[in-house]
């Protein structure tokens, strides 16, 4: 079925795409490695957290999401708060959702994926900016930079999520994790009001290891209820039990 489901990819998606997913290093023979590239094309999920200079990406495997690996961000811009105006230098915070057509193989930066700002919250608020990534390179003027081999392996999952029907991958950006401690030592930030309005899709993921579904309201982020379970894309790879990522 999943050979099906590769030659039917083939058809349907740019070249690129579909040699991003096969020709890198990932599928080689160690345990670990063998269970990444069974894994590969399932949906996947990004939380970002600028204090920790750390990205999660989680995989799915049945009905939650299993934190594939947490890497190491060697540059963002602005340090912590929203992106307001172009030229501020700041990395964005908020909800993103990545298309492939925001995939760039290319990019000047090794690879990158486009984040999508402004989003509608941000258009919503007169926020300004453009061309803000998740790239290789780990040089920051308002994106988010990885080592090449971090962007590497983390474009490879969007990747092959994308090729194999996710959507659209989420992205949650956060200046910390939005544990009440956090937020208490945060109190008098500036920022503090719109953090509250992020703190609810971190708890909600943190509480079901599903990504929240988020509108916008009245220019303010809201959890709704999720996707009823037939509406929800299938899982493409075996339930076997998977190691705690490292």
């Amino acid at each position: 079925m999943r050979k099906i489901v590769l030659m039917a990819a083939i058809l349907l998606v740019p070249f690129f795409s579909l040699a991003s997913v096969l020709n890198n290093p990932v599928a080689q023979t160690t345990s670990s490695q063998e269970k990444r590239l069974q894994l590969m094309g399932s949906p996947v999920y990004i939380q970002i957290f600028k204090e920790e200079r750390t990205l999660e990406l989680w995989v799915k495997m049945g009905e939650k999401y299993t934190l594939l690996h947490s890497y190491n961000i060697c540059n963002f811009s602005g340090g912590l708060g929203p992106k307001r105006v172009e030229g501020d230098f700041k990395s964005p915070e908020g909800f993103y959702t990545v298309e492939r057509r925001q995939l760039k193989p290319d990019s000047r930066f090794y690879k990158a994926m486009n984040l999508g700002f402004p989003n509608d919250y941000d258009r919503y608020h007169g926020y300004e900016g453009k061309y803000l990534m998740i790239h290789g390179a780990c040089v920051s003027v308002g994106c988010y930079a990885m080592t090449d081999a971090g962007i590497d392996e983390i474009f490879q999952f969007v990747t092959a999520a994308l090729v194999f029907g996710q959507p659209q991958v989420q992205i949650g950006i956060f200046p910390f994790r939005m544990t009440d401690t956090n937020m208490a030592r945060h109190k008098y930030s500036n920022y503090i009001k719109f953090w509250e309005e992020l703190k609810p899709g971190y708890e909600y993921f943190n509480a079901h290891h599903q990504p929240p579904t988020i509108t916008i309201e009245n220019g303010k982020y809201i959890v709704t209820p999720p996707a009823v379970a037939s509406d929800l894309q299938p899982q493409l790879v075996s339930n076997y039990p998977f190691s705690k990522a490292k």
